[in-house]
C-alpha cells in the first residue's frame, strides 16, 4: 500500500482543500489532512501513476507530490547534510566573502555540489583560497551570516521525541557543524576539520576528507550501532556528495537540491521546508515538537 503526500511551504502555501479534493478525486484513495492547508496524504491511491496525475492537476502551484510506501514509514535514524540543507547558506562561500572572493569560490561549490567536480579536490582548492582568515572572523561569520533552515529544529526534535537518532554529517567543517548541531538538537556531528596556524586558517583541511563515502559509511555504521537496517533511515541532502547516502537510505530526500541530485534521488522536496520530511513519515501537526 502506498500514500500520496501533498506538501506546501508553510510560509506561503498554495495547498487548498479544493485543490486537495480535486487530486483525491482524480487519484482515488482516502484523503487525510496532516496540517490544514499545508500537508495532506491520500492513502492507497488507485491510479496507476498518482504522482503524475497530481502534478497535472497542481500545475504551477508550489506543492510537492510525493508517493511513499505505507509500510515502515516512520524512520528510526535521521542523517542530514548541513550546508544548504539544515542551514540556508554554504559556509565556505560565506568565508570567501570575507576575502572578497565569494563569486569565485561559490562557482566551484556549485559545480562540486552538482557533481561536475571531484568533491575532495574541490574542497581542498577552496580551503587553500581561504588561507589567512582569522579564527575570530570565522566565528563572526558563523554568528552573523549563517541562518537555520526553516523546520529543522521541528524535524530533529520530533523524530527524537519518537525514538529516532539524529546525525549531522557534513562535507563542511566542524567549526560550524558542532555549533549548529547543538543549536538544532542533533545527537552528533561529523565534518571536516580545518587546520589553523596559530589563530589564522592554514589553508588546509585534515585528512581523511568527509565526502560521499564517509557519509555513506556513517549511515551504515549508525545502522549497525542502532541494530536497524538502512530501510529504517531517513537521509536528506542537496548535493552530489549526498547521493550515495540518499540512495542507501529507506527514505532518501533531495531537499531543494541541485538539478543532478534532484533528478537522481528517489524522493524530492522542491517547495516545502524541513517539516515536509515529517509529513512524509505520517506525522501530523499535533505530533510535531515546535
Amino acid at each position: 500500500m502506498t500514500v500520496l503526500c501533498l506538501i506546501a511551504n508553510p510560509a506561503d502555501s498554495d495547498l487548498t482543500p479544493a485543490l486537495a479534493q480535486r487530486v483525491q478525486h482524480e487519484t482515488g484513495g482516502e484523503l487525510n489532512w496532516l496540517a490544514q492547508n499545508i500537508a495532506c496524504e491520500i492513502i492507497d491511491p488507485k491510479s496507476t501513476d498518482p504522482v503524475r496525475a497530481a502534478e497535472d492537476l497542481l500545475g504551477t502551484a508550489a506543492v510537492d507530490a510525493v508517493l511513499v510506501p505505507k509500510a515502515n514509514r516512520r524512520k528510526k535514524l535521521l542523517i542530514a547534510d548541513m550546508d544548504s540543507t539544515m542551514i540556508n547558506e554554504e559556509c565556505i562561500d560565506e568565508m570567501a566573502d570575507a576575502l572578497g572572493i565569494k563569486a569565485e569560490v561559490a562557482e566551484i561549490t556549485a559545480r562540486a555540489m552538482n557533481g561536475e567536480l571531484d568533491f575532495e579536490e574541490a574542497l581542498k582548492t577552496r580551503v587553500a583560497l581561504l588561507k589567512g582568515i582569522d579564527r575570530k572572523r570565522i566565528a563572526e561569520i558563523r554568528r552573523e551570516q549563517i541562518s537555520l533552515a526553516p523546520g529543522g529544529r521541528a524535524l530533529v526534535h520530533t523524530m527524537k521525541a519518537y525514538g529516532a537518532f539524529a546525525s549531522l554529517v557534513s562535507g563542511g567543517f566542524t567549526f560550524f557543524a558542532d555549533y549548529f548541531a547543538e543549536r538544532i538538537g542533533f545527537d552528533e556531528a561529523v565534518a571536516n576539520v580545518l587546520e589553523f596556524d596559530a589563530e589564522v586558517l592554514a589553508g588546509t583541511v585534515k585528512e581523511p576528507i568527509v565526502g560521499s563515502s564517509a557519509k555513506l559509511n556513517r549511515l551504515r555504521q549508525l545502522c549497525r550501532d542502532l541494530d536497524i537496517t538502512p530501510a529504517h533511515a531517513l537521509a536528506v541532502g542537496d548535493g552530489a556528495n549526498d547521493l550515495p547516502m540518499l540512495e542507501a537510505a529507506g527514505m532518501g530526500v533531495a531537499l531543494h537540491a541541485k538539478p543532478h541530485v534532484a533528478a537522481e534521488a528517489q524522493y524530492r522536496i522542491d517547495h516545502g521546508d524541513l517539516t515536509a520530511l515529517l509529513y512524509l513519515q505520517g506525522y501530523d501537526s499535533e505530533m510535531i515538537v515546535r
